[in-house]
């Protein structure tokens, strides 16, 4: 678990951020995606979706699946700490 205070979880950690932004980038160029083709895919807009590698966005649950189905992996992948992208 990512050791924050249930009422605490207003925003996700920064170690949850991290985790999403880095492994969603390392999917897509693992397909050679650029973030226009990745929006593309998922119904995104391109600066959205730049956004999420950032950290900078708290993305639903919904987008989040919306954007592992684009790449092909389960979204549980996308949040895993330490490159819990190796299906892409």
């Amino acid at each position: 678990m990512f050791g924050k205070h249930p009422s605490a979880l207003r925003k996700p950690s920064k170690e949850l951020l991290a985790a999403l932004s880095k492994n969603l980038r390392a999917a897509r160029e693992a397909q050679r995606l650029s973030q226009e083709a990745l929006a593309e895919r998922s119904d995104l807009h391109r600066t959205y979706v730049g956004s999420v590698e950032r950290g900078e966005r708290n993305v639903s649950l919904s987008t989040l699946e919306t954007l592992a189905v684009a790449l092909g992996v389960e979204p549980a992948d996308l949040l895993q700490k330490g490159g819990g992208h190796a299906r892409a």
